[in-house]
């Protein structure tokens, strides 16, 4: 369980999430997660990484049961840190990454995909931002780069969901295929990147990201300082209490 990384083939390492039962990281699972990725892109034998998960669901986000056991404000703080680690490594690893994503992606998992080069993804994935509901904000900077900018305000405000089937429509995720078929799928599209001179392909990686119009990390500590005021105010405790409860109850 944890972050771990295997070799897939040649030229292609895989890192998986495994935090059952809903792949929501705890604090040093972030951090993990982004050396994984930082060290596979580093590695000049890696050509591709893809970013995978075992268990129901690909992320549900940060793990809220270990910030609401925590007193002071230290577990919010690692946990704001740890994803701008992760996402921030995913978006910069010096190779493509190609996530593939199965079940839920929510919250911390939008932050992963939407900062992912290419995106595959099983016929039962859906994709959305919970944290208005969780009395937080963050991640809008990367649902924005899965839909168009009036459709990510209506799923911001509203929490709700998209499936795989719909962001296939807007072209941010690459091909829709069945569970079953998720890994394989990914391994098919890494293999095709990774056969190419991966001189060019880190050049590449390296020119899109410097002509990105969207400050990635910036406009998500950004996004992060509305969350600590919400903190502040204690809007969020109430809001996460309330989720937790309710957890228990069903």
């Amino acid at each position: 369980m944890g972050i771990t990384s295997n070799r897939a083939g040649p030229g292609v390492t895989q890192v998986t999430i495994d935090f059952p039962p809903v792949n929501a990281p705890p604090v040093q699972g972030w951090f993990d997660l982004a050396s994984a990725i930082t060290a596979a892109g580093d590695d000049p034998e890696t050509r591709v990484v893809i970013l995978r998960a075992e268990g129901k669901g690909f992320c549900a986000g940060v793990d809220i049961k270990e910030m609401q056991r925590a007193t002071g404000h230290d577990a919010l703080i690692g946990a704001n840190r740890g994803c701008a680690a992760a996402f921030g490594a995913v978006y910069d690893c010096a190779v493509p990454v190609i996530a593939a994503v199965q079940g839920f992606c929510l919250g911390g998992g939008i932050g992963l995909v939407g900062n992912s080069d290419i995106v595959i993804a099983a016929q039962d994935a859906y994709f959305g931002l919970p944290e208005v509901d969780r009395g937080a904000l963050g991640a809008a900077t990367h649902l924005a780069r899965l839909v168009p900018q009036h459709l990510m305000r209506t799923l911001y405000y509203t929490a709700r969901n998209i499936d795989a089937a719909q962001l296939h429509h807007h072209g941010s995720v690459y091909e829709v295929v069945s569970r079953d078929k998720l890994d394989k799928a990914a391994r098919a599209l890494a293999d095709e990147i990774a056969a190419k001179d991966t001189r060019v392909i880190r050049r590449a990686k390296e020119a899109i990201n410097g002509i990105d119009p969207q400050p990635v990390h910036r406009s998500y500590r950004y996004e992060q300082g509305f969350t600590f005021e919400l903190n502040l105010t204690g809007a969020s405790d109430e809001a996460r209490d309330a989720f937790i409860n309710g957890a228990k109850n069903a």
